[in-house]
């Protein structure tokens, strides 16, 4: 095999959409005011996968006293959001393999009741200071299933990671299953 010539690479061409504050905001209205971590979100696009890189902050947890890291509710919140934004960018800009039909409306009716998270693991490698830190989320895989006696669905592998300025990190993946699709 030889390498590509000086300049040219064989990799896809990549596209970033800076954050959108308008879709942000829609993204985020399901939620409780003080339950809203995600601040901004940077989408890439590459190969028809795509990926997020996103700002949180928790200025204080909505369920618990202080803990002082992040702990695994506020890990799924913030996924849940980094999540959403991603799809929803990702329909809006005609990006991620598996959307090509949906709408924005469409995003917005199942953003809800239609995508579910199937499998969720979360490793914490060292502690992530909830007040500030970055998160990252990639879509591995979408593929379209239709098992016998079941309605076709959309099942997708992901993965992500958080990251603090002081060494906390923690990454995971989770598994998620767009159902009620056409």
């Amino acid at each position: 095999m030889t390498a590509p010539a000086p300049g040219r690479t064989d990799a896809p061409p990549q596209r970033v959409y800076p954050t959108d504050g308008e879709l942000l905001a829609r993204v985020l209205l399901p939620y409780k005011p003080h339950c809203t971590y995600l601040k901004s979100a940077e989408v890439t696009t590459g190969a028809g996968l795509t990926s997020v890189r996103c700002a949180f902050e928790i200025p204080e947890s909505c369920y618990i006293d202080d803990t002082g890291h992040l702990n695994s509710v506020e890990v799924n919140i913030a996924y849940n959001q980094m999540m959403y934004y991603l799809v929803a960018k990702s329909v809006q800009e005609r990006l991620l393999t598996g959307f090509e039909d949906w709408t924005l409306d469409d995003f917005w009716r199942r953003q809800l009741p239609d995508i579910l998270i199937a499998r969720f693991t979360a490793n914490f490698r060292r502690p992530v200071g909830p007040r500030a830190f970055t998160g990252e989320m990639e879509f591995r895989s979408v593929t379209r299933r239709a098992p016998a006696g079941v309605a076709p669905f959309l099942h997708a592998q992901t993965a992500f990671r958080y990251r603090d300025d002081h060494g906390g990190r923690c990454d995971g993946e989770a598994t998620l299953a767009f159902v009620n699709i056409p």
